[in-house]
């Protein structure tokens, strides 16, 4: 829901400011990239916590870590094929990859509070 959310917001901004580069040229490419690698990093920490609640911040952590190197080595293969600006680029993927991220983040934390109770 929150990815389908952040796409139909990603989508109309264009046409708000239509006047201004707000979307890199590839976008969807690095929405979907970064939508796949937190779902994987969100079932990764999610199955550590319900197998070993007591260790379950080692696996919100561990999928934490991951999914920075996968996205650092994303960025970097991109950078090295694209000519465009880097700029919006840039912003691009550090907004996307934040709202992923402090997404993933409160849900799992509300998940490790329900198991405190």
């Amino acid at each position: 829901m929150f990815s389908l959310a952040l796409a139909v917001i990603a989508y109309f901004l264009p046409f708000a400011f239509p006047g201004i580069v707000i979307l890199a040229k590839k976008f969807w490419i690095v929405f979907g990239f970064l939508a796949g690698i937190t779902f994987i990093a969100y079932i990764v920490a999610d199955l550590g916590i319900k197998r070993n609640p007591e260790v379950g911040i080692m696996a919100i952590m561990g999928s934490i870590a991951l999914k920075m190197i996968f996205s650092m080595a994303f960025v970097l293969i991109y950078s090295l094929n694209s000519k465009e600006k880097g700029m919006v680029f840039v912003l691009n993927f550090f907004s996307l990859y934040l709202l992923f991220s402090f997404f993933e983040i409160y849900c799992l934390l509300r998940n490790l509070r329900h198991q405190n109770k």
